[in-house]
């Protein structure tokens, strides 16, 4: 099972990269548990400079942008090997 976290505040950035990853663990059809980490503190100890972040695994794949459904379908499957 992968344990998928998105990192922010809850902005609109943030939600945005929640439902291309849902849609893309949905269309793997893959266990996952996500976990929205909106905790400042928490944040920095990924060492991220921008929100939102993207962490599969506790590894930080994405941070500072939106990724693409294909991008998060490479992590994730990477993930899973």
């Amino acid at each position: 099972m992968l344990t998928i976290k998105v990192l922010g505040s809850g902005c609109a950035n943030c939600q945005k990269v929640e439902q291309t990853a849902k849609k893309v663990v949905a269309s793997l059809n893959v266990d996952a548990t996500f976990r929205k980490v909106t905790d400042i503190q928490e944040i920095m100890t990924y060492q991220i400079l921008s929100t939102p972040g993207l962490v599969i695994n506790d590894k930080v794949v994405c941070a500072g942008r939106i990724p693409s459904e294909a991008e998060v379908t490479t992590w994730i499957t990477s993930a899973l090997a």
